[in-house]
Formats: structure tokens, sequence, C-alpha cells
């Protein structure tokens, strides 16, 4: 049986507003994400999808319901420090996480505030560098390199700081095509070859064709949870929320709509032409 990473009950997250009504982001959430997983969460902007990430390494506390992280309670300040070394989070602006002017530098940052010992952070350092394929890079100013690069850069600094879980809250949204392709690779080697648990929160369709698990969101709450051919199967469902679906699955829809014999969860162009 799977061992739980993340356990979220019945959760709602409620921002104070200026105003006399405060805003409710997210209402009753239940969601549990097991060790080694790769779930992606889907929805527009205003969803809550963001929100649920920062719940997730305790940057927000919840105002009802309770988050736990390896079975610690997020609002329990004596694991605040604990849970964001399980759990570590890579924003959307590479250049709000680069802290030095080197890269070997800011990614030592992580371990050295951690207090671990010097042989140990330059082991981390070229460890992290390495599984991130940006080794060659180790003395290069951080701001020279391309927004792949830096993203990679700081998703090293999480990695050095060894969490068994990588929360990714839309960190490709400001990437060009190569770019978001570098990172979304990077991603799915942290999760198959170093086994890291890996929540991931994008727009983008075919970010999700390779999770275990997609959750989709829609005005803070939860409406589908499900495998990628599940999810994407149900292109009425998708568009009626205003989400798209994989180019491939769409084009697949409209050929059965034409009444042209091919399944309905098609995900790659290869299952489309063995299907043709």
């Amino acid at each position: 049986m799977s061992k739980e990473m993340i356990r979220i009950e019945n959760v709602y997250y409620e921002y104070p507003s200026l105003e006399d009504t405060n805003y409710m982001a997210l209402k009753g959430i239940n969601l549990t994400i097991n060790e080694g997983e790769f779930v992606v969460i889907l929805g527009h902007n205003g969803s809550g999808k963001s929100t649920l990430a920062k719940l997730m390494n305790a940057l927000l506390i919840p105002t009802d319901g309770k988050v736990y992280v390896k079975n610690m309670n997020t609002k329990d300040e004596k694991y605040i420090w604990e849970i964001r070394e399980k759990a570590g989070m890579v924003f959307q602006n590479p250049d709000n996480q680069l802290v030095a002017t080197i890269v070997e530098e800011d990614v030592a940052f992580g371990p050295e505030n951690q207090g671990i010992d010097p042989k140990e952070i330059r082991k981390r350092v070229d460890d992290s560098l390495r599984i991130v394929e940006m080794s060659e890079y180790v003395k290069h100013a951080p701001h020279l390199l391309s927004g792949g690069q830096k993203q990679r850069i700081a998703i090293a600094g999480v990695l050095a700081m060894n969490p068994e879980c990588i929360i990714l809250d839309e960190p490709t949204a400001m990437l060009d095509p190569i770019g978001r392709k570098e990172v979304m690779n990077t991603v799915k080697k942290l999760n198959k070859e170093e086994h890291k648990t890996i929540v991931h929160i994008t727009h983008y369709m075919e970010e999700a064709v390779d999770a275990d698990r997609i959750v989709v969101m829609e005005e803070g709450s939860i409406i589908m949870d499900g495998t990628p051919r599940e999810i994407f199967s149900k292109v009425d469902v998708m568009k009626k929320i205003g989400l798209d679906v994989p180019q491939v699955t769409e084009l697949a829809y409209e050929l059965r709509k034409e009444g042209i014999d091919v399944p309905a969860d098609i995900l790659t162009i290869e299952e489309l032409v063995m299907a043709l």
C-alpha cells in the first residue's frame, strides 16, 4: 500500500479583503497525494490551484480543515521548517527565486541556511546541478542564463535541500517552448529517476499527459480526479469549463464526431496514427 505524502482534509481558504466580503479561494478540498506520485493540477486562473500549492508547504495555513505533510499538520508551528524541507516549492518566475551572483552559490543557499556541513553542501550542489543537466554552468551568473536554464537552477536549489516532494507552481508559464520542454524533461526525470513526489500546477494540457493523475479545479473545488486518459477523454466536460485538451486528443474527438472510429482516450500522435 502506498504511503501518503500529502493529505488535505475538508480544507477551506479565505483571502481577507479590504471590503466587507472576503474571498473564499478553496471550498471543502479533500485530496491525498502518495509518495512517488506525479500529480498535475489543472484549472483556470482563479480556480484555486496556486492557493492549494501554497497550502502544501505551509506558505498558507487553511482557514478551516487540515493539511498534513508526512503526517505533520501545517497548523502546528513546530513542524513548519521540517515541512518545508520535505516539500520544496518552485515558483512561476525564476528571477524571484535566484538570490546569488554565481550559480553554485545560488544552489548552495538553502543547505547553507540549514546549517549543513560544507563538504555535504558541495556534494549536494554538484549532484543537483548534474540532475538538472546544468553542471557546466556552475560558475556562471544566473542572470545571463535563458528562462529555462534559470528555472532549472531554481529546481536545483530546491533539490539541494533534499526534499521528498517538489511542488511546482506554473514553472513554465513565463518560458518559451524550448524552455518549457527543458523544464518538463527535468520534472519527469525527478519523478522517474530520483523518485521525487511531484505536484505540478499548470495550464498547459500537454504537460499533464505524462502524469500519474490529473486533478481539475474550478472555482475553488476539485471537479475531476483521474488518470490523463480518464480526464482528457471527457472532452465535452473540459470544454464546458473552458479548458483545453491536448491537440491530438481534440483531433481524435473531432474525427469521432465525423464518424471515424478512433478511441476517445488518445493522448499522443503515435496512438492516433496506430488507430487510423
